[in-house]
């Protein structure tokens, strides 16, 4: 990131730009109100010399009157614009980012916590509304007003304008010192937020992790360690803004009691007008409104393009977009073209760490069970990330209905494959939202038949408000969460069915139902499972054994468990697994 602070306010201009014709508009009319403020001390200085001549106070009274009236509307005008201006330039930032994040892959979204990923939408976003919409304006504005007054206080004395001149130059040292230290506080401060988002964010998400190994105090402090740190930096901004103001307020207050002192001077000796020294006051008692709105408008600024520079971070997040199909497309593949194949593919996630998967070679057919076996970090998960799109192989190729992944936009690639995840994390929104996130035209009738599928109808019917009940507050164990995820890959109708372990979950006999699922969607399509069970391993019609990266083995079960060592000790386990799986569930 550039210290420079030209690079740094582009970043914040290139959210207001679209906006700059309604940016203009707000500047004309702050302008026209303080040409309205600064002529009214003028027009008082006319009432004042009216009453010393005893000419008619009408035209000089009806002026201030005039004046006030024009003012107040311009204003509100000004503010109702700017403030308008400001919501649609958060909305936007906010559109462009949640965009962004949801199109981005899969790891690049994954590499940061999430609860930081969600500051960037909604605190920073919060921070920019008034550095994009007014700063610009109050920044010009108050400049205009700044100089306007010294030049009209020039017109009325130049003796009392060197005067003022010396508590402006005094103001403006202070804040041209003060300034990029609170900048600094400000933005560290934010940094130390976000950080704050993603450790709460976890660790609510694990909030019986932590409670079962009474760590509720240890996460505390460990949060709070960022929301101490942020407070320290706010704490710091906040004592450098108060000396900033006092300096501020001390030289304009400074200034008015020379100016007084000199002015009277002045009147004695017969060289200055009572109405011009009264008109002056004003001018000097006014010179803490563009001086205030200078500094607010710097101190909005500064966080401003601190908010915008992270909120710009996320566009530097990979897009799926990027890399979407060529267009060409083809009739469709006959039966004897598998639906999937993976030749000699290599894949890591990431440039500078080692490969997770080596040299793959493997054939999905259009139909039938496969099944994928092996120890802890064997490449499993990988292996479905990769036909899923979620992660781009460094080496070799995966085919769909025998064309290039390339060939193929992320989108079309996903619309012909359904996907369980073993965590089964839940959709926010209603069990209905939930299964239509297949399917969204999908029927009442339809959501209900893959439900019954799943041997999931009875509890939903059994829920106050059935499948509009909110999955947030629905009273649904983990089992069943996975059986809802699983009746919306069904829905789908997938040519390919990814199963990350589906039944991990579950009991013995809704299991079975589920496995009976299995067979009968392997009877019409294509399915993959990362196997945990033994039942899964068992029914498979193709077995692949992997280990370290690659494929160890394939076959069937009785064949695999005759040739491969690894296979039989798998075997084993998943059949000890089984056994103390049933002895506990007769327990």
């Amino acid at each position: 990131m550039s210290d420079s602070l030209v690079p740094r306010l582009s970043i914040l201009w290139s959210f207001a730009r679209p906006h700059r014709r309604t940016l203009l508009r707000g500047l004309l009319l702050a302008l026209i109100a303080s040409a309205l403020g600064l002529a009214t001390p003028m027009v008082t200085k006319q009432v004042l010399d009216a009453l010393g001549s005893a000419s008619s106070l009408t035209g000089p009274v009806t002026s201030l009157v005039v004046l006030l009236v024009l003012g107040s509307a311009v204003s509100y005008r000004q503010w109702t614009l700017l403030g308008t201006l400001g919501e649609r330039v958060v909305l936007d930032a906010r559109e462009s980012i949640v965009r962004r994040f949801l199109h981005a892959t899969v790891p690049g979204v994954t590499r940061s916590p999430t609860g930081e990923l969600v500051t960037r939408v909604t605190s920073d976003t919060v921070l920019l509304r008034e550095a994009a919409a007014s700063s610009f304006v109050g920044l010009i504005n108050g400049a205009v007003m700044l100089v306007g007054s010294l030049v009209l206080m020039g017109v009325l004395d130049p003796v009392l304008l060197a005067t003022t001149m010396a508590a402006v130059a005094l103001v403006g040292l202070a804040f041209a010192f003060l300034m990029p230290g609170i900048a600094q506080s400000q933005q560290q401060a934010q940094e130390h937020m976000g950080r704050l988002g993603g450790v709460l964010e976890g660790t609510l998400r694990a909030i019986r992790t932590v409670k079962v190994n009474r760590a509720e105090e240890r996460m505390t402090e460990r949060i709070m360690a960022d929301a101490r740190a942020s407070a320290e930096h706010g704490i710091r901004s906040v004592r450098r803004e108060a000396l900033a103001w006092t300096i501020a307020w001390s030289g304009v207050n400074l200034a008015i009691i020379a100016i007084l002192a000199v002015g009277a001077w002045r009147v004695g000796e017969g060289r200055l007008e009572v109405s011009g020294l009264i008109a002056f006051l004003l001018y000097a008692f006014a010179l803490m409104d563009p001086i205030t709105e200078l500094s607010q408008n710097v101190t909005a600024l500064q966080s401003g393009i601190a908010a915008a520079e992270r909120i710009r971070q996320a566009d530097a997040l990979p897009s799926e977009a990027a890399s979407a199909g060529s267009g060409v497309h083809t009739g469709p593949a006959g039966d004897d073209v598998p639906v999937l194949e993976l030749r000699n593919v290599t894949a890591a996630y990431g440039p500078d760490t080692e490969a997770a998967v080596r040299d793959i070679d493997l054939v999905i057919p259009r139909r039938g069970h496969t099944a994928v076996v092996g120890p802890s970090g064997a490449g499993k998960t990988t292996l479905l990330s990769l036909v899923l799109r979620f992660l781009e192989p460094t080496g070799g190729e995966l085919f769909l209905d025998g064309r290039p992944y390339r060939d193929h936009a992320h989108a079309d690639i996903r619309a012909r494959l359904a996907y369980v995840e073993q965590d089964t994390p839940v959709v926010p929104g209603t069990i209905r939202d939930n299964l239509l996130l297949a399917r969204p035209g999908a029927t009442t009738e339809e959501l209900r038949g893959v439900l019954r599928d799943v041997r999931l109808a009875e509890k939903v019917d059994s829920l106050d408000e059935g499948l509009d009940t909110p999955l947030a507050t629905a009273n649904v164990s983990g089992g069943e969460r996975q059986r809802i995820a699983l009746a919306r890959a069904l829905l789908a109708a997938p040519d390919v069915l990814l199963l990350d372990e589906a039944t991990a979950q579950l009991d013995g006999l809704t299991e079975a139902a589920v496995q009976e699922c299995v067979r009968s969607r392997a009877e019409t399509g294509a399915v993959v499972t990362i196997a945990h069970r033994l039942s899964t391993v068992v029914d498979a019609d193709t077995i692949v054994v992997m280990e370290a990266g690659r494929v160890r083995a394939r076959g069937r079960h009785e064949e695999l468990l005759v040739s491969d060592t690894l296979y039989r000790d798998l075997v084993e386990s998943l059949r000890m697994a089984a056994v103390a799986d049933t002895g506990v569930r007769a327990t």
